[in-house]
């Protein structure tokens, strides 16, 4: 726990100076073009707690977290809202008009080119939280079906490729003896030379002999890496119906997602909160506002009190004072934004320290199920609960530690990031050449720790060690058995990646028959839309995010029982004093058996193969 302490001061640090100086009110109330709160008592705009905006869109802008203000023009605060139904409705367009007409730009006299509002209004919660809870028992099912039909859509997609492949090379082969016969299609490539229009190079014989002898090729090469990696393809398999079983007994493990989500949402909510506390603090700064471009006093600093007072109304016409930040000069207040860097880093290693505990505590229970000699019986009792304890009350330092290296790196590539987009308009080709190299090795770089990490975690469940002991321990492993861990991965990939699209595509397509009443026997349940799409892509989304929660607890017991798995090959020997504790299956594959001592009806001791 030693490890957490400077995380801990840090996070309290940053937290303190935020609540000191913030003012929570420029978040509850929103603010006008003039400064003013809308909605707060004792104020001209106390019963106008509604903030209008002239281009909603361009709030969808990170600075508004810095500067807690939308970049857009704001008049007033409205005394209420208004819809599409309002304004079109002939009894009441003409009063409504009149009144919002002024919060409208200068010009705009058609309130029925107003966006509706009443789709949204009559969208069934109802039907979309049943599509999502369809949606988990279908992963569930899903993933405890894989023990048996692990092997069979892997092989099936294999053969699929393998013949789709020799259906093209047959393909090329006939369009080049076609072609072959053409007087005209006998011109080599290079004789044409570059084409922008591809279908020239489609009527020549060459193009579907290069295009035959492609095909074949990796035919050839598809067909040898099969033979040689049967055995390896076969181990994978196994490893993915040892997984599905796994989670058959430990059915526990799906639902902790629930509790990694409301660890997020907390972490989520603190950056949230200090962000704004930050971004709140200092007084309210005006600045002149004009539509002459040429204005020479715009966006220079103003008093709204003494503006009318000076000469830049009689320069610059139509120029006003109005609001455009919270800030100061004092020290605190230029350290800001460093501030912020700060909670940004804060925030980064709190979520990446969440998702590090999740792993420690998936893998731990995953393997105590794998080093249960005898499975079911021997696999202590709330493995689930055991592991979250273990990873919490020994392991907390470790992790931390293995989230900071992360979080360091996401951190230096968000500024990579930030870099890029103010150098966007400079035309030094050299900066912008090495700020994409540095961006694609962060990158690079990330996977690589993401991917250690995990490993790493998984080896801190299985022996307690700390966390460099740890990844040196697991980068040996897996270097060590290198070809398994590809086979395994790009298996595991695949069919997980096969799930998520056939769950949430198989969901799309009945959400899109339910918002149709294409089906009879609901079809007076679900409500009439006029815009359909919006619930059908809600549907599909968040499918694809349960299919996703469910499928990260899948590949974390793969990733743990492999690694279980490859120890267990490297220490153990089969006999009785170091059995293997692999599924037989695993054991048949790779020729091993257990041997264990019983004593025959003599008394003598003799040995058994298992």
């Amino acid at each position: 726990m030693g490890g957490c302490e400077p995380f801990v001061f840090q996070k309290y640090f940053v937290f303190s100076l935020a609540w000191i100086h913030g003012d929570p009110r420029k978040v509850v109330y929103p603010t006008d073009s003039y400064g003013q709160f809308c909605g707060q008592h004792g104020t001209p705009n106390a019963n106008k707690a509604i903030l209008f905006y002239f281009n909603i869109l361009h709030c969808a802008n990170p600075a508004v977290l810095i500067n807690l203000q939308c970049p857009t023009t704001l008049v007033r605060c409205p005394s209420d809202s208004c819809c599409f139904f309002t304004m079109t409705n002939p009894k009441y367009n003409k009063s409504y008009w009149e009144y919002y007409r002024q919060f409208c730009k200068p010009g705009f006299d058609n309130p029925r080119k107003v966006l509706s509002c009443d789709d949204l209004s009559s969208l069934s919660a109802i039907c979309v939280n049943r599509g999502l809870v369809i949606t988990m028992l279908v992963s569930l099912a899903f993933i405890l079906l894989l023990r048996f039909t692990a092997g069979v859509l892997l092989w099936l997609v294999i053969f699929g490729v393998i013949a789709a492949v020799g259906y093209g090379i047959w393909h090329c082969y006939w369009e080049f003896s076609i072609l072959k016969e053409k007087p005209d299609a006998d011109i080599t490539i290079s004789n044409i030379g570059f084409q922008t229009d591809f279908r020239v190079y489609l009527q020549l014989s060459q193009t579907w002999f290069i295009f035959m002898i492609s095909l074949a090729v990796t035919e050839v090469i598809i067909i040898v890496v099969l033979i040689f990696l049967r055995r390896r393809v076969r181990i994978a398999i196994a490893l993915l119906k040892e997984g599905s079983k796994a989670i058959g007994y430990i059915m526990s493990t799906l639902f902790y997602p629930i509790i990694t989500f409301l660890l997020l949402a907390i972490c989520i909510a603190y950056w949230a909160v200090t962000a704004v506390f930050l971004a709140s603090s200092g007084d309210a700064v005006y600045k002149v506002m004009s539509t002459d471009p040429k204005c020479q006093y715009s966006n220079i600093t103003c008093d709204p009190e003494t503006f009318n007072k000076t000469n830049v109304t009689k320069v610059c016409p139509g120029a006003q004072c109005t609001f455009a930040f919270y800030g100061g000069e004092s020290i605190y207040h230029r350290y800001i934004f460093i501030l912020q860097l700060c909670n940004l880093l804060v925030f980064l290693w709190l979520v990446n320290f969440t998702i590090a505990l999740g792993q420690c505590t998936l893998a731990g229970a995953f393997a105590s199920y794998y080093w249960a000699l005898q499975k079911p019986a021997d696999i202590p009792a709330c493995p689930l609960f055991s592991s979250f304890g273990r990873a919490v009350r020994y392991h907390t330092g470790s992790l931390a530690f293995g989230a900071l290296i992360l979080s360091i790196v996401q951190f230096f590539r968000i500024i990579l990031e930030y870099l890029d987009h103010k150098l966007k308009g400079a035309h030094n080709a050299f900066a912008r050449f090495l700020l994409c190299c540095l961006k694609c090795c962060f990158w690079c770089l990330e996977h690589f720790i993401r991917f250690m990490n995990r490993n790493a975690y998984i080896m801190i469940a299985i022996y307690g060690k700390n966390f460099c002991t740890s990844a040196r321990e697991a980068f040996f492993l897996l270097m060590r058995n290198v070809v398994r861990v590809a086979v395994l991965d790009k298996v595991t990939d695949f069919l997980l990646f096969l799930g998520k699209l056939l769950i949430s595509g198989s969901m799309g397509v009945l959400a899109f028959f339910v918002f149709t009443h294409k089906i009879p026997v609901i079809q007076e349940e679900v409500p009439s839309l006029n815009y359909y799409w919006l619930p059908l892509l809600t549907v599909i989304f968040g499918s694809y995010l349960v299919a996703h929660g469910f499928f990260n607890v899948y590949a974390m017991c793969v990733d743990t029982l492999f690694l279980c798995f490859l120890v267990d090959l490297e220490r153990n020997d089969g006999s009785a004093a170091r059995p293997y504790f692999m599924s037989s299956t695993l054991r048949g594959i790779l020729n091993k058996r257990n041997v264990r001592k019983r004593e025959d009806k003599r008394g003598y001791r003799v040995r058994k193969k298992k």
